[in-house]
């Protein structure tokens, strides 16, 4: 058996064994809409932009038709207000594994199941401290730091039941999705290098279906499919726009830094593009590739504990890049925040299985094909993205997450048979010029 069809084999299974399970939820509703038969021809470019660490309610409180909620409830049933904690700040709440169980507060005996949303007081003990306000996970960013990302929901879609297909708060493990839809079962952070840079004695914890952790260990360096590889086989073009390629210890944004396939072949100095701010350039030069990933640096990222509010000009920069080039015609553009960085969110994620799915995070998907100011309510994860990618292209699901997700291209809020519209710009406080002068942030993220 191949090594993708022994994951779908797996992930089949898994699917079989958590909708029997007894702390399970009910079953993702699966849209079921005419084939992507117009956009295969329409769409000719992907572009993924991945900002960090943001709840839909902590990011996106109070847009018009989304389904937001200003407070919630810690465990005693207090109703706690929201209260406004700009994206500046200098602290950071817990997002890791520990820290999903404990703002979960499940009721099931599998960890992520029947989540009651109401333990975010116990996840942010465990990595706040006293830095931190009362209620520190109990918040909202500020509308008028939001603005730019506010406009680009008003004017083409924003999605309200995106959630992360892993449950594990961790950048690392979310990073891998986005580029292979699993990752080999690991949890949490390697100890040191993010990646095949660490070599065989950096490891990760892997986990199990029966039990979580596992307690076995492997090194950080993946060998299962991407979509760097599905693409290269189908002879199609993609660029991964990073900070940096070797970092020393790695803890930076860099998913193909953890697949061995790249890492150790041509793709690595070929399509692993440092600066990202390198984006603009290729693009100014008439060049965009099939699918591109767009990571950003930490003052950039919207991340908590950066200490900056860049990130909304830092996407719209990018958004209006694309906009007024020759591809905006021909080109998709996903916006979303890798994980939910411990913030509240009130609408609990559905047990997929023993990995998933995780909390709900904010997803943008900007098109000349985008109805104007259009809330879905379409039930989406990491795997919604690659799913698209590969109807697209003719690729293969790589795992369980691609395989069940919804794909956008059936989603109302788009009408690929229509007239491609102009493109809207995104105002925002800095524009390309800004970013392209920007002292290179080369502090390591995620680290804890």
């Amino acid at each position: 058996m191949s090594k993708r069809a022994a994951i779908l084999a797996l992930a089949s299974m898994l699917a079989a064994c958590s909708a029997g399970s007894s702390g399970g939820s009910s079953q993702i509703p699966v849209v079921q809409h005419t084939p992507m038969l117009v956009a295969r021809d329409r769409i000719q470019h992907v572009v993924i932009i991945i900002q960090e660490n943001r709840s839909f309610d902590n990011l996106f409180q109070g847009f018009p038709g989304a389904d937001t909620q200003s407070y919630g409830y810690d465990e005693l049933g207090k109703k706690i207000a929201l209260q406004p904690i700009p994206l500046e700040i200098k602290w950071d709440v817990a997002h890791d594994s520990n820290a999903f169980i404990a703002a979960c507060d499940g009721s099931g005996s599998v960890p992520g199941t029947d989540c009651k949303m109401d333990g975010f007081d116990n996840e942010a003990r465990l990595d706040c401290g006293i830095s931190c306000p009362k209620h520190a996970a109990y918040a909202y960013v500020p509308q008028s730091e939001t603005t730019p990302y506010f406009d680009m929901g008003k004017e083409y879609v924003l999605a309200d039941q995106m959630f992360a297909s892993n449950f594990d708060e961790s950048s690392f493990i979310s990073h891998q999705y986005i580029i292979a839809a699993q990752a080999e079962a690991t949890f949490n952070y390697p100890y040191r290098a993010w990646g095949c840079e660490g070599g065989p004695s950096d490891e990760i914890e892997t986990l199990t279906q029966k039990r979580r952790p596992s307690g076995d260990y492997i090194p950080a360096c993946f060998t299962d499919d991407s979509l760097g590889e599905e693409l290269d086989d189908a002879g199609k073009s993609w660029r991964y726009y990073t900070t940096i390629i070797h970092g020393g210890t790695g803890r930076f944004w860099n998913a193909y830094q953890a697949n061995s396939y790249v890492f150790n072949g041509p793709d690595w100095s070929k399509n692993v593009i440092t600066p990202q701010t390198q984006f603009f350039t290729d693009l100014s030069n008439g060049y965009l590739a099939d699918v591109t990933w767009i990571t950003p640096t930490c003052a950039n990222s919207d991340h908590a504990g950066c200490g900056s509010n860049t990130g909304p000009a830092w996407v719209a920069s990018l958004v209006n890049a694309i906009g007024t080039s020759k591809f905006w015609k021909s080109t998709m553009i996903f916006i979303f925040w890798d994980d939910p960085g411990g913030w509240y969110e009130h609408v609990p994620p559905k047990y997929v299985d023993y990995d998933g799915l995780g909390m709900r995070i904010p997803l943008l998907m900007i098109s000349p094909y985008a109805k104007v100011g259009c809330v879905t309510h379409v039930h989406y994860e990491h795997g919604s993205m690659l799913k698209f990618i590969e109807k697209r292209f003719g690729l293969a699901a790589l795992s369980a997450s691609d395989t069940r997700a919804n794909d956008p291209a059936s989603d109302a809020c788009f009408n690929f048979s229509q007239t491609p519209r102009a493109f809207t710009s995104i105002p925002s406080a800095h524009d390309r010029a800004f970013f392209m002068h920007q002292p290179l942030d080369l502090r390591p993220v995620d680290t804890e």
